[in-house]
């Protein structure tokens, strides 16, 4: 379990919570308005981001829901099922690779690369009523690589404070993919609900749709945030989710001022804030299932976005950010650093 068990426990102020959830260590940090859930001992997705004043979590759930790596099996395990068959929804760390399965260097990498699937070590840091810290690491095992992350709350904020340290522990340069892979679902996301970028960010489509059937935006031509062309020369407005069924769609957001974006449900007046450190992650990948997948692994079931900071893109994995410059290069032994912060917003 977490280092330090054996402390006192309070339930009032800012608070650590440790408990055992299908068999993996599971971290709830928690003060007034916030209880933010970790899984330790899968890739410290976080599966819970409740605002406790509305009884709202911000994160969203997949329909398979939370599943231990070490005692579920797929079915039929391939590149993709590794990352989508244990695919819980909420907020994942993914690294060294993201996207499709890729190679690199010799190591084939799934779905996401290696992160989001391995136990993580953690040791809280601080620990008291005026603010809590839980500083997390992994090391890669196709990679030489360590990651480490530290978790922070304090009392009577709606924040949560996230700083992280990635270090090659070898002595060759390597390249990577990083990012930070946050969906947003029910109760929080649904038809009308608003998305606000800086101003002069860029628009630029995946090259193949992500549907069957076509695709939401016409590829082949970049956009000023955030007015599109669909498909049928029709004027699309990204920045207002659309109704139910509308055909799923890959984005990505570049020339990004400042790393921040905002998510608001104006009927609830609620809606969550997410900065970051755009110097090591100058992409946002923009995430799009709005029910009309009829197919693995969606179903239909589900109404979700993903806004996610990246270092690189696209979602063709790390082969193709190395051949396009995108990739992340870090030199023999060298340390990046990177900050996020994720807010509750209420009332506009």
């Amino acid at each position: 379990m977490v280092d330090n068990l054996y402390r006192p426990q309070r339930n009032w102020g800012t608070r650590i919570l440790e408990y055992g959830y299908k068999g993996m260590r599971t971290v709830f940090l928690e003060n007034e308005k916030l209880r933010v859930g970790v899984l330790a001992d899968k890739g410290t997705d976080v599966i819970e981001f409740n605002y406790k004043p509305r009884d709202v979590d911000f994160v969203w759930l997949s329909a398979g829901g939370v599943r231990n790596p070490t005692s579920y099996s797929s079915t039929s395990p391939d590149p993709l099922a590794t990352f989508l068959d244990y695919y819980p929804g909420g907020w994942q760390e993914i690294f060294p690779n993201g996207g499709i399965p890729s190679s690199y260097l010799g190591a084939q990498f799934g779905q996401h690369g290696e992160v989001s699937n391995l136990p993580w070590d953690c040791r809280i840091v601080e620990d008291d009523e005026d603010a809590v810290a839980v500083r997390f690491s992994v090391r890669t095992q196709k990679t030489p690589f360590l990651l480490e992350k530290e978790l922070r709350l304090h009392s009577g904020e709606s924040r949560l404070y996230v700083e992280e340290t990635l270090t090659n522990e070898s002595d060759v340069p390597l390249r990577a993919m990083w990012g930070h892979h946050i969906t947003f679902g029910r109760p929080f996301l649904e038809e009308g609900c608003r998305i606000r970028l800086p101003n002069g960010a860029t628009v630029v489509p995946h090259d193949e749709p992500n549907h069957p059937d076509g695709r939401r935006v016409r590829g082949g031509k970049n956009y000023a945030w955030p007015l599109a062309e669909g498909e049928n020369g029709e004027a699309l407005d990204l920045s207002v989710l659309p109704q139910r069924g509308t055909i799923s769609e890959m984005l990505y957001l570049t020339d990004l001022s400042e790393g921040r974006y905002e998510v608001e449900n104006p009927r609830s007046g609620l809606g969550l804030r997410v900065v970051w450190d755009v110097e090591q992650m100058p992409y946002l990948w923009f995430w799009q299932e709005y029910g009309a997948s009829g197919f693995y692994p969606w179903y239909g079931r589900h109404y979700n976005i993903g806004l996610e900071p990246f270092s690189s893109y696209p979602t063709s994995g790390l082969r193709e950010a190395v051949d396009n410059g995108t990739a992340l290069s870090l030199g023999a032994r060298e340390e990046r650093h990177f900050s996020l912060r994720a807010e509750v917003l209420e009332g506009g």
